[in-house]
């Protein structure tokens, strides 16, 4: 994958570095208790760990976007495992709550498709949990939109969506 650095606005976004994985671990944790009413379980993953294997993963790719040196969003995204290589998916996509509603999220969009494109990237596909209507909101306006190969399961908390990568 590229090295990506850009400056949008006084927002720097690049790619993660691996001393930073705790701090990427924290924001990860402070955006998904938002959607979750009853707090997230202390018994769940090691996200430091999982956040440290994502930015090392040579298949993969981690940025994030940096306002006054301290970290506004992260975004991460590979092809799936046994997915077309045009394919790339989306697994993580998070703002700090304490950024919302100022640009951060759709800079670091951008910067994915810019990435996806510059890849070869087709489509890009992600699930969003089905209770964060925000999510929903965010990936509908920028064309995201719900993927008829993957119908939600009854048991399944996400919705699966599928966005269409532009050309040149």
């Amino acid at each position: 994958m590229n090295a990506t650095r850009r400056t949008v606005d006084s927002l720097l976004i690049r790619t993660a570095l691996a001393a930073e994985a705790p701090d990427v671990a924290a924001l990860h944790r402070r955006a998904r208790s938002t959607y979750y009413p009853d707090g997230l379980p202390e018994d769940g993953p090691d996200w430091r760990a999982r956040w440290q294997e994502a930015i090392r993963r040579p298949d993969g790719q981690v940025l994030c976007a940096v306002r006054d040196g301290r970290l506004a969003g992260i975004a991460s995204f590979r092809t799936p495992d046994g997915g077309p290589a045009d394919t790339v998916k989306l697994f993580q996509f998070h703002v700090d709550p304490g950024h919302w509603r100022a640009g951060v999220g759709t800079a670091l969009h951008t910067a994915c498709v810019e990435e996806w494109r510059a890849n070869g990237r087709r489509e890009a596909v992600l699930e969003v949990h089905a209770g964060n209507r925000r999510a929903q909101a965010f990936y509908a306006a920028r064309g995201w939109t719900p993927d008829a190969r993957r119908p939600p399961a009854e048991d399944d908390h996400h919705l699966h969506l599928r966005f269409l990568v532009p050309g040149e």
